[in-house]
């Protein structure tokens, strides 16, 4: 294999490159293997998360390690121009320090997340699920943004006039982007106002669902149909936000209408068993208003306004409500009033 050559390589040095790199593959599952089986079994037996987390998300950058330093020996032993080496070695710089960069990404990441976790399981926290997901994306970006200025310095890219580039055209940049910057302060908006957290229904311009992500830009809400809807932020802090978990009851009014034939006992009874509803229906709070508000065109009308419990279901608590007026009133003979007219007609003799 000696004599055969080829691209000025013999077969044997090339095939020997080409087992360096299928050993590095090699190396990168020995590697997972490590992690998952013997650091993911003892960090499991620690009562801290944080082993945990950075078992996990070390164990990405490292095997992505093992590949490249393969690679990178398989090819140093080989016989190559010199302008093809210039351009690989620049080419290793750049992934070496991205590598490096998203081994600090992920530490500093899981470092973060687990100090998040903690204050956000705390019954005072200040911080919601939500506004810690949104901090966590902005260190990564960070770290992400010194990383890739570092591989382009390593390269022999000038940070500071590249810099000052990017300011000549920044007016125009902005110009162009002004509805992303908006996004994105408006993210930042939410996450030091924190109207709402992850998993709560808000109300606002029409739209009424779960907060599903709240991320730099967008907000995406499932509706009460299921469906998925993705709202920039710029658009949820100009509009008036209603926190329906937040609010302690729901209040309902409801009018009711008996006969002009009504008598002021049976008007009494009928604010009564109004007033007793949450002994029969337990979804509703204890307290409730009934009052004899006018005197309608057809009817007599009655207000009747009361509270629906927090953990209750909207929809079937009013139902269960007006299932049993219906079926009170109907028990102790309440007629309800339906629009009716008498004409009385005068004759002359």
């Amino acid at each position: 294999m000696k004599d055969i050559i080829i691209w000025n390589n013999s077969l044997l040095d090339i095939l020997i490159s080409f087992a360096v790199i299928v050993g590095g593959f090699f190396a990168a599952k020995l590697i997972y293997l490590i992690f998952t089986k013997i650091f993911g079994k003892l960090a499991a037996k620690t009562e801290s998360t944080l082993d945990d987390l950075l078992v996990e998300k070390f164990k990405a950058p490292f095997m992505f390690a093992a590949i490249i330093a393969a690679i990178w020996f398989a090819i140093r032993r080989l016989n190559i121009p010199e302008t093809a080496e210039t351009a690989i070695g620049k080419i290793y710089t750049v992934l070496i320090t991205i590598n490096f960069t998203w081994a600090f990404s992920q530490l500093f990441s899981g470092v973060l997340q687990n100090i998040l976790d903690r204050v956000t399981l705390r019954d005072d926290a200040k911080l919601n699920k939500g506004m810690s997901f949104i901090l966590q994306r902005a260190v990564t970006y960070v770290v992400w943004a010194m990383g890739i200025l570092v591989a382009m310095h390593n390269v022999g890219i000038h940070i500071g006039t590249l810099l000052a580039g990017l300011g000549i055209g920044g007016v125009a940049v902005a110009l162009a982007a002004q509805d992303t910057i908006k996004n994105l302060l408006g993210g930042i908006m939410l996450f030091f106002d924190r109207p709402f957290n992850l998993g709560e229904r808000i109300r606002f311009a029409g739209i009424d669902g779960y907060v599903m992500n709240i991320g730099l830009r967008s907000l995406r809400v499932q509706t009460l149909d299921g469906r998925i809807v993705t709202i920039p932020n710029s658009q949820v802090v100009d509009n008036a936000i209603e926190n329906v978990t937040s609010e302690p009851s729901t209040r309902i009014k409801l009018t009711l209408g008996l006969t002009y034939q009504t008598t002021p006992e049976k008007m009494d009874l009928a604010m009564k068993l109004l007033c007793d509803l949450p002994k029969t229906v337990p979804s509703i709070e204890e307290k409730t208003s009934a009052n004899f508000m006018e005197y309608g065109d057809f009817s007599l009308k009655i207000l009747f306004i009361y509270y629906i419990r927090k953990s209750e279901d909207y929809y079937k608590t009013q139902s269960d409500v007006n299932r049993e007026i219906l079926r009170l009133f109907s028990e102790y003979g309440l007629e309800f009033a339906f629009p009716t007219q008498t004409i009385y007609t005068k004759s002359e003799a």
